[in-house]
């Protein structure tokens, strides 16, 4: 049935992870998670399910919001296209593997896994960290296994994979403009494994709420996507306006505390 209210909640969440995304030039997905699962619980919502379901959503709404991103990096010749298509089967592999298994894992685990993350992604936000340039890029084995886990570990917690790739890209000396614009590019397959592993692997769950693609909710989704979409180019605006740092580690106190908040619900 469908609820005008709920898909408010999802569109505000949308225009809020728009904001920021063009605000700080972050992913959506350390947002949507966590609002996700709380928005799912409080309306007694694919009970059990619910970190599968956010993070499936999350991936799924990376397919449309990484597009325009890779778009504009690539109108200035920023993305490492031979990097790409050397990361991206491992990336695939990766990610779908682990969509697939965390399909069937319990949803306390998935939450565990997911708090640590946000703890640690928080971490390097506040503390702005980069790691300095150590050696040349791996070879195609190993940039495969590189995509490997970023895939799995980014199906995991329902990100486009930037908090991990763009550190690897600049520890192997990739020009940090060239590492952003890179990762997302990289974001596009993880999304699109990430989200068909969470459909194909809800698919015959029971008990997931009308309008469920396997463990991607699609009102969620259109509420999310139509939010992101119109305040993505304001949020991208204002950062022309205003002093980045201090507004990372405002972001970095939120993740904070949606995964204190998080934590205090196990």
């Amino acid at each position: 049935m469908f609820d005008p209210a709920l898909f408010a909640a999802y569109g505000g969440l949308g225009l809020a992870v728009g904001f920021l995304a063009g605000l700080l030039g972050v992913g959506g997905g350390l947002i949507i998670v966590p609002v996700l699962i709380m928005l799912l619980h409080a309306h007694g919502l694919a009970a059990g399910m619910e970190p599968q379901l956010a993070l499936g959503t999350s991936l799924a709404s990376i397919l449309f919001t990484s597009l325009s991103s890779v778009r504009a990096h690539h109108r200035h010749g920023a993305v490492e296209w031979p990097l790409v298509r050397r990361i991206a089967p491992g990336i695939v592999f990766g990610t779908l593997a682990g969509a697939v298994l965390a399909a069937q894992m319990s949803a306390a685990v998935l939450k565990v896994f997911f708090v640590v993350f946000l703890f640690y992604a928080a971490t390097q936000m506040w503390l702005d960290f980069r790691p300095a340039p150590h050696r040349a890029l791996p070879g195609r084995a190993g940039t495969t296994l590189a995509g490997g886990v970023i895939g799995a570990v980014s199906s995991w917690v329902g990100i486009g994979g930037g908090t991990l790739s763009v550190p690897f890209m600049l520890w192997h000396n990739v020009p940090l403009h060239r590492a952003i614009a890179t990762s997302s590019a990289i974001g596009f397959p993880i999304a699109l494994a990430g989200a068909a592993g969470y459909a194909v692997g809800g698919w015959h769950a029971a008990g997931l709420p009308p309008g469920s693609l396997g463990f991607v909710y699609l009102p969620a989704l259109a509420g999310i996507v139509v939010g992101s979409v119109l305040t993505a180019p304001l949020g991208a605006r204002t950062a022309h306006r205003l002093p980045v740092r201090p507004l990372k580690r405002v972001f970095a106190l939120l993740l904070f505390t949606l995964a204190l908040r998080m934590a205090w619900t196990f």
